[in-house]
């Protein structure tokens, strides 16, 4: 049997979860649904599990899954008469999965009631999460991370996953402030096999000057992102010409150019961890790509509804990357769009968070937290409501500093979305939430509460 790379966490409770996953994958050879979160995490999670099944020599079917909802993970398991792998969802669903008469697999790091003591689990049912081994979720390891090292673990050829884990650490924020805990572990041997290169580099992207700061939606550049007349003026002033493509500059024009946008953030307020991160170290693939462009072109093809050309492109689909390149476009017109709203529009404070409405149900919560990163009071964290259909999703996104001061987003939307008839989940830096149409208000009435005994509120500090 392959052998994995066990050296990479000591807590016995790792390999023996491993082992169990490892042994009820590989002793059903079948069809298998790979069931999956629809954002760039999820989408990369998928990626390699589905390349992973392929090497095997399994049939697959991958199903994206949009938001916290039971009903549906309801239709797909009693629609499946076979096996399902899932991944970046499912912590909350165990007692569903325990109801499925075939092998389950479940690997996601997400917070799951009664965390670090997962429910017991019939043998058929296999529940990897590194909560269990004491590893942060939010930070350390990511869903795609943790599959990367599971098709590892099955079989080392699977180190070339180290895209899509990597991509996916990046679209779940898990680089900012440089990688930590596993996910720092995995990218120096990654870097080691030469399947990617740490650069030096500004997070810029486009044909010319003028176009990358435009577009550039991390950082959003308030007054400049999404002006293209401002962006203009504000390369002007620094001498540099606004049709000159990014690779262009030497390393004085460079240093000139993120010096500036560098005090420009400050000046807005941005926090410290998001200021570093601008000069934060990029990363290279081997086929020439940048990590964080891979990361935006998965995550984008989600968020506009089309998470299956995501995975598409990890499989190698020869039309997959121009699909996606133009779902990246649309995708960061829209988040332009909502960001620039909230610029202008501003958003509606509460005691102990402050929310917005987003008329764009699948870029809501990617709207959320950059509006949290670089335009909002960085003391509450923000709540994104999205109406239509039946429900309401909600999202919400905190910084690691509001939880290093005892933030749960988690609980807070579990707790608050189960008192008006909904449910909710995820991190405690990261959380969303589906609840009736007309629960907004009382929705919020929990979780003001809630958060503001969490944290201290803005007005004491």
């Amino acid at each position: 049997m392959p052998s994995g790379p066990e050296h990479f966490v000591t807590q016995p409770t790792y390999t023996s979860e491993f082992t169990r996953a490892r042994a009820l994958l590989l002793a059903h050879p079948g069809r298998w649904r790979v069931i999956y979160h629809y954002d760039g995490d999820g989408i990369a999670s998928a990626s390699s599990a589905v390349r992973m099944l392929r090497r095997l020599g399994y049939a697959f079917q991958a199903t994206p899954l949009v938001g916290v909802e039971r009903g549906r993970i309801d239709s797909l398991l009693s629609g499946t008469h076979g096996p399902v792998l899932v991944v970046d969802t499912g912590a909350s669903w165990l007692d569903r999965f325990a109801e499925h008469p075939h092998p389950v697999i479940v690997l996601d790091h997400h917070q799951y009631p009664g965390a670090p003591q997962p429910p017991e689990l019939p043998d058929r049912v296999a529940f990897v999460d590194p909560i269990d081994w004491g590893v942060d979720g939010t930070s350390e390891l990511c869903a795609a991370t943790l599959t990367w090292l599971f098709s590892i673990f099955i079989d080392p050829v699977n180190w070339d996953n180290a895209p899509w884990g990597l991509s996916g650490a990046i679209s779940d924020r898990q680089h900012v402030g440089g990688f930590r805990g596993l996910n720092a572990k995995l990218l120096e041997e990654a870097v080691g096999r030469s399947l990617v290169e740490k650069v030096r580099g500004l997070p810029l992207y486009g044909s010319n000057l003028s176009e990358a700061l435009a577009r550039s939606i991390d950082p959003y550049l308030r007054g400049i992102s999404g002006k293209p007349v401002e962006c203009d003026r504000f390369l002007e002033a620094l001498k540099l010409d606004p049709r000159r493509p990014p690779n262009s500059l030497d390393s004085s024009e460079r240093s000139r150019l993120g010096s500036a946008i560098l005090a420009r953030l400050v000046q807005q307020g941005t926090r410290p961890e998001f200021v570093e991160a601008f000069h934060a170290d990029r990363y290279r693939l081997a086929d020439g790509t940048d990590a964080e462009e891979l990361a935006n072109r998965q995550n984008a093809t989600g968020r506009i509804g089309e998470p299956g050309e995501g995975v598409a492109l990890a499989l190698g689909d020869s039309k997959a990357l121009a699909r996606a390149r133009e779902a990246e476009e649309t995708w960061r017109t829209g988040i332009l769009t909502g960001l620039r709203r909230i610029e202008e529009g501003g958003v509606t404070e509460r005691p102990a968070l402050q929310w917005f409405e987003s008329p764009d149900t699948t870029l809501a919560g990617t709207q959320a937290g950059l509006a949290m990163n670089y335009l909002l009071d960085p003391n509450r964290p923000v709540v994104a409501f999205s109406r239509g259909g039946p429900s309401v999703k909600v999202s919400g996104r905190g910084t690691a500093w509001l939880v290093g001061r005892g933030l749960d987003l988690a609980t807070a939307f579990r707790e608050a979305a189960g008192v008006v008839g909904g449910e909710g989940g995820g991190h405690r830096i990261a959380s969303g939430a589906t609840i009736p149409t007309d629960a907004v208000d009382r929705f919020l009435d929990e979780a003001d509460e809630r958060i503001g005994h969490q944290i201290p509120r803005p007005g004491g500090l």
